[in-house]
């Protein structure tokens, strides 16, 4: 069961309810594919901790080869080669690393050469798994992180994944290995236009899913009206707490703290472990 867990923007509380419900799973993965900021570690605070990089395959190319017919950077959509002063030049920043301009070279005189992007790390908190994908300042692209830290995730019965904002290929990387998605959304106007962008999204894929409201209060608002409306499952309400605020606040896994929080994310988890399972 791969649970992944979007919200269509930061700070809506996509990583509290991910990590909240990883740690009252118990035996369970939590993934955190938000490689550009991840945070879920800090409120894990892994033991045991190993680090593995992660590289791709960039061109090299090899000039005495090369006859300027210029295949290569005609191919290139994100501008990455170019013809500079008799010869190419390859932007080692911009690369993709598709591999299609050393393929069409007719010359054979782009080879590949790895470059790191960043690190995966595999530790643990009492029961749960946490791997997390850090990629480094400045590279366009963190899906071979995700695909990496997605590799492992068999091992485990109950998988966590900690999408990463919005609704970008990145986060469409991310959805596509989920059983079912949970839509973390506010209860505010802003809140509600985000929410559409992700359930627009996992709509597409063809995912199942529900919402859940948090900072949540007794009165009408607009997203329980959308939900209504789209008909989606609002599948749990998370109260707007002073005190669950400020456990959050200071990196505290909120069901390891208190009896109450741990019923909250416990009915919670019964509620989409019977969704998945219908």
């Amino acid at each position: 069961m791969k649970i992944a867990v979007l919200s269509g923007k930061g700070g809506t509380g996509k990583t509290f309810v991910s990590v909240n419900l990883a740690a009252v799973a118990g035996d369970a993965m939590y993934v955190d594919c938000d490689v550009e900021e991840p945070n879920g570690h800090l409120f894990f605070k892994p033991g045991a901790v190993k680090t593995r990089q992660v590289a791709v395959e960039i061109p090299l190319v090899d000039s005495e080869r090369c006859t300027g017919c210029r295949v290569c950077v005609d191919f290139c959509n994100y501008h990455a080669l170019a013809w500079v002063g008799g010869g190419v030049k390859i932007f080692d920043e911009i690369c993709h690393s598709c591999g299609g301009c050393i393929i069409l070279c007719p010359e054979k005189a782009l080879t590949g050469k790895e470059k790191v992007i960043g690190q995966v790390q595999r530790g643990k908190s009492e029961a749960v798994t946490v791997l997390s994908g850090m990629l480094n300042p400045g590279i366009p692209s963190g899906v071979p992180i995700i695909k990496e830290l997605l590799k492992g995730t068999e091992e485990k019965e109950r998988v966590f994944i900690d999408c990463p904002p919005g609704s970008a290929c990145i986060v469409m990387e991310t959805v596509a290995a989920a059983d079912y998605c949970i839509l973390v959304t506010e209860p505010t106007v802003f809140g509600v236009h985000n929410l559409n962008m992700v359930w627009e999204l996992v709509t597409l894929l063809g995912k199942p899913c529900g919402v859940v409201i948090n900072k949540f209060v007794e009165t009408e608002n607009p997203a329980e009206k959308y939900c209504a409306e789209k008909e989606i499952d609002v599948i749990g309400r998370i109260p707007f707490d002073a005190e669950l605020g400020l456990l959050n606040s200071n990196a505290l896994i909120a069901v390891r703290e208190k009896a109450k929080y741990g019923r909250l994310f416990g009915d919670l988890l019964a509620r989409i472990t019977g969704e998945v399972w219908l």
